[in-house]
């Protein structure tokens, strides 16, 4: 028998289903009630995060200009979420792809690109600021050289990388939001998220403050570089699509303040995110005591919890960080 279904309601591809994500109100975890704090559920993408909007803008604009064919090798340095996204589009329009990654990858993650096919360029060797970004850049470039069909994505550097987010989450963040926002918390790596996002948001609310939420040990901002645990939250390199001049103001989080945002977030909100959604609790709890009444906070939450259970949900891996922030 064959079941009639409304057009509308049935998506052609798992590339139609990305985008227009929840935006909820968190109203148990801060003790601030005359100030609201939102927050847009980026893990609710069918990949999982909030990196899914770039990997289709980018492929999908690079189909449309010719750049991206069936021949075409991409390769990308990811710390995991680009990854999977990547691949997740790559299956689905038949394109080659490596992941360059480095042994703080989720195990989660690592697994998901080895079963979507991804080839896997693991690197070992860190780099100067004692991360690995550096080394994983060397690797694709070396990998570029050598394939006459590689493309490099390079997703601090690519100019879609903000745009998927200007014409994604902003854009759907000002049909959600309420008619005035006074801050907009974004955590940090690429910058692409917090750039596409502000620059939405400040054509309707002229006035939002950005704050950007890095990690101590990040250089983004000029900060001494320092050892860092949790992929998918600061960077050994200045993002060349980042402009400073757009944000307001930078407060720094370290592992077990993330950590424990995460984990607060879970107990209070029923929320299960990753990494880099702890480090924006964390860093509004910080600013929190600052901000004026009656002030509105949006955030995102990039990526789901399921795939940090080996770090921030794991008791033992606390300990250590907690242990190494005391000299021990």
């Amino acid at each position: 028998m064959r079941i009639e279904m409304r057009e509308e309601t049935v998506k052609q591809s798992i590339s139609a289903c990305i985008g227009h994500t929840p935006v909820v109100a968190l109203n148990r975890l801060f003790q601030r009630e005359d100030v609201d704090i939102f927050a847009k559920f980026e893990f609710m993408n069918p990949g999982g995060s909030m990196k899914d909007r770039p990997a289709r803008f980018i492929i999908e604009q690079g189909i449309k200009d010719g750049t991206i064919t069936s021949d075409t090798h991409i390769i990308e340095s990811t710390s995991g979420n680009l990854g999977v996204a990547l691949a997740m589009m790559a299956t689905l329009h038949r394109i080659k792809l490596t992941c360059v990654v480095d042994p703080k990858i989720s195990p989660t993650n690592l697994k998901i690109l080895k079963r979507f096919g991804a080839n896997i360029e693991m690197v070992k060797e860190q780099d100067a600021y004692g991360g690995y970004l550096q080394t994983r850049i060397q690797k694709v470039q070396q990998l570029v050289a050598n394939d006459p069909h590689a493309l490099w994505i390079n997703q601090y550097a690519n100019e879609n990388n903000w745009k998927a987010h200007y014409y994604g989450a902003g854009q759907e963040l000002v049909e959600q939001l309420p008619e005035s926002i006074d801050y907009f918390f974004g955590p940090v790596s690429t910058t692409g998220s917090l750039m596409g996002i502000s620059r939405k948001l400040r054509e309707r609310y002229p006035n939002v403050k950005v704050i950007a939420v890095d990690a101590v040990g990040s250089i983004i901002f000029n900060a001494p570089p320092a050892n860092r645990e949790l992929p998918g939250i600061g960077a050994s390199r200045v993002p060349e699509i980042l402009n400073r001049s757009e944000i307001d103001d930078v407060v720094f989080v370290n592992d077990y303040e993330s950590a424990q945002g995460c984990r607060m977030l879970l107990e209070t909100e029923g929320i299960f995110a990753g990494g880099s959604s702890g480090s924006v609790i964390a860093a509004i709890q910080k600013v929190l005591p600052s901000i004026p009444s009656e002030s509105k906070i949006v955030t995102i939450f990039p990526d789901r919890g399921d795939r940090y259970l080996d770090f921030v949900y794991d008791d033992e891996w606390l300990e250590k960080v907690a242990a190494s922030m005391k000299g021990e």
